[in-house]
């Protein structure tokens, strides 16, 4: 802390000249990009930064393009942070820009316990500015999306990761049949959604997390917001977990946005599902090949079974009736009570209760964050060595990639359904979507 305090302090007299810096402290989350809060000269700012050079490789565009783009954003009216500076090689903080700090919220949980009632008009308005900014604008090192190229990308990562999550090739299969066509491109910013965005008392305070940014289709930023995991439970209100599809879509509108076509919607709700999809995926393999060796990553690598539920929620209407109806498998038999030497799991279990009871309560900051990650993989583990639950089947995800084999096969879309709440109920027993189907599918 010492060092980029100092560090920091000379980039910052470069930057704003002479002050002196206080207040420094790690924002929560965020394993390898860093955000930095601190006050310098008796103004608050926001350095964003990634460590080294190595953590920015596999990215489109690099800080100083990022930065300049969320300058274009302020510039043309968006309520996005304004830069004060960008980092430079000989300051030895890695890569990354400084920023004017915006007071609000970005918990999804505290926004959404009691959201301003002009938020989600806000959200509406604020997405149609962001698509309305000039092309000329842009920083050229913004890339254009090719939709139909995309998607061949996701489908080779998915081969390469193994190619044997049947719903994964489900969904794949489904966004290959229904691809649409080409349309004007606009700014989409990426990563729309709860998370990203800062709220105070008067509504949307400041839009954050722009390196997704790119040149693409306006309706994948409406629906990014929408999808069931960036809604943290509220799956009564799809758009954002405030409100209505139907007022969303009013307020984009009225703001200047192009006129929503529903198909197009649904198109991109199941694009980005399955992209996230891919990228827990991504995460457990940034782990695996030393890349990235937190926790975080190898717990966010089992969440891919939260978007598998979704996309069977979304895509089950694809079925025929009688299969929606179907009743489900019943669930596997549950392990027999251990007895003798302790079990692995229960290994796990006195590990867990260690970092809860020794671990967590002296832990600050962004250590006690990783503290509670250690604990969920740890109950991941738990969970997983009682049920011996597996996702992996190569040969109906081959059939399903192929077409073979579709959701007008009797039985099909039961045994889906089993598969799925069963590996959700091992990953990620509380999302909220995974109570919503059973409910639904009396499973």
């Amino acid at each position: 802390m010492t060092d980029l305090s100092e560090t920091l302090s000379a980039v910052m007299s470069r930057i704003a000249g002479p002050g002196d810096l206080s207040g420094l402290s790690r924002l929560s989350g965020g394993a390898n990009m860093e955000s930095w809060a601190f006050d310098w000269a008796g103004e608050g700012y926001v350095l964003r930064r990634a460590p080294s050079a190595e953590y920015m490789a596999d990215r489109p565009f690099g800080h100083a393009d990022e930065a300049a783009l969320v300058q274009a954003a302020f510039d043309a009216g968006v309520k996005a942070p304004e830069v004060v500076g960008v980092l430079e090689a000989g300051d030895a903080l890695g890569t990354g820009y400084v920023m004017r700090r915006v007071i609000g919220d970005v918990s999804p949980a505290a926004i959404l316990a009691a959201p301003p009632g002009s938020l989600l008009g806000d959200l509406g308005r604020e997405l149609a500015r962001i698509h309305a900014i000039p092309m000329a604008a842009v920083p050229d090192a913004i890339p254009v999306m090719d939709t139909g190229a995309a998607l061949a990308e996701l489908k080779a990562r998915f081969l390469a990761y193994g190619g044997d999550r049947p719903v994964i090739a489900l969904a794949i299969k489904w966004c290959e049949d229904h691809l649409p066509a080409p349309v004007a491109p606009v700014l989409v910013h990426g990563d729309y959604r709860m998370g990203n965005v800062m709220v105070d008392g008067h509504g949307l305070a400041a839009v954050l997390d722009w390196e997704l940014a790119h040149r693409g289709d306006a309706h994948e930023d409406l629906a990014f917001g929408c999808m069931s995991v960036w809604r943290f439970g509220r799956l009564d209100k799809p758009a954002f977990g405030v409100g209505s599809l139907d007022e969303y879509f009013a307020a984009y509108e009225a703001a200047g946005g192009v006129k929503v076509d529903r198909g197009r919607f649904r198109f991109w709700l199941l694009y980005r599902t399955l992209w996230w999809a891919l990228g827990c995926l991504q995460m457990g393999q940034a782990w695996r090949s030393g890349a990235d060796r937190t926790v975080e990553r190898v717990v966010v690598g089992r969440r891919t079974a939260e978007q598998e539920l979704d996309l069977v929620r979304l895509l089950e209407e694809e079925a025929p009736e009688s299969e929606r109806e179907r009743a489900l498998p019943p669930p596997p038999d549950k392990a027999r009570a251990p007895n003798g030497e302790p079990t692995n799991g229960e290994m796990v279990q006195a590990v867990r209760d260690w970092i809860e009871g020794a671990i967590k309560p002296v832990s600050q900051g962004h250590a006690k964050f990783e503290a509670v990650v250690a604990m969920n993989a740890l109950g991941i583990v738990l969970r997983d060595l009682e049920a011996g639950t597996r996702a992996e089947d190569r040969g109906l995800a081959e059939a399903l990639l192929a077409g073979t084999r579709t959701l007008a096969e009797p039985g099909l879309l039961a045994k889906l359904r089993r598969d799925v709440l069963d590996k959700c109920a091992v990953d990620s027993p509380k999302y909220a979507p995974l109570a919503a189907a059973r409910a639904g599918w009396r499973g």
